[in-house]
């Protein structure tokens, strides 16, 4: 069973809803989903007023919540997904501590989702999505993860490059999507803030939310 853990954020917890229906959609194999909700993981950390979602920094404590044994992913909440998560699955990880999506970017625009700043940095966005051995990455403990700079965990600090593979970008694709696409990010802000209602992929993320709306509504 592979364990996806989704960041969550109680300002706007329905896209990691829709991102989990998503994930549920496509897989062929059996998923163990978690939500990473700081009230129920008691991150012992000072309020951060450049982190633009409440799991800015929980995602690095996936390989503690796993007891530092198995394969896991860690996803945004802002993606949409239509592959099937088996593919990062079989993945080799027999010599590497992670996997991502290596993105080369730099935003051009100075804000993101409501208001926040757009900061740029090394490494950007490849924390988004990761396949992590978790056996490989004790050097996170939850100190270190209370404790150490963004910068720090954020560009993979102390862990050797050798050991940081690639996903197929296909898999964390930065607001845009063709037919290849198995995971959208919509991470300057997706269709559920006003300011992005019109996302040229807007329509399929509403889709999704519909068709979760009525599951729920049969299920109440």
């Amino acid at each position: 069973m592979l364990k996806i853990f989704i960041g969550w954020d109680s300002r706007f917890p329905e896209p990691a809803d829709v991102l989990r229906y998503s994930i549920l959609k496509h897989a062929t194999i059996a998923v163990d989903i978690q939500y990473l909700k700081l009230d129920e993981l008691k991150l012992a950390r000072d309020h951060d007023p450049l982190a633009s979602t409440e799991f800015t920094y929980s995602r690095f404590l996936v390989p503690h919540l796993c007891n530092f044994q198995g394969k896991a992913v860690f996803m945004d909440n802002d993606m949409l997904c239509f592959g099937d998560v088996k593919e990062l699955a079989d993945l080799e990880m027999s010599h590497l501590a992670l996997r991502v999506v290596k993105h080369e970017y730099a935003p051009t625009n100075s804000v993101k989702m409501y208001g926040c700043p757009q900061t740029q940095y090394p490494r950007k966005n490849w924390s988004s999505m990761m396949l992590m051995d978790c056996d490989k990455l004790k050097l996170w403990t939850k100190k270190v993860v209370e404790t150490q700079t963004g910068a720090y965990l954020h560009r993979f600090q102390d862990i050797p490059d050798q050991q940081i593979g690639d996903i197929p970008k296909t898999w964390n694709t930065l607001d845009w999507m063709d037919e290849h696409t198995k995971l959208i990010h919509y991470t300057n802000g997706g269709p559920w803030f006003t300011e992005y209602e019109n996302h040229p992929h807007a329509d399929v993320w509403y889709q999704a939310r519909d068709e979760v709306r009525a599951t729920q509504r049969r299920a109440a």
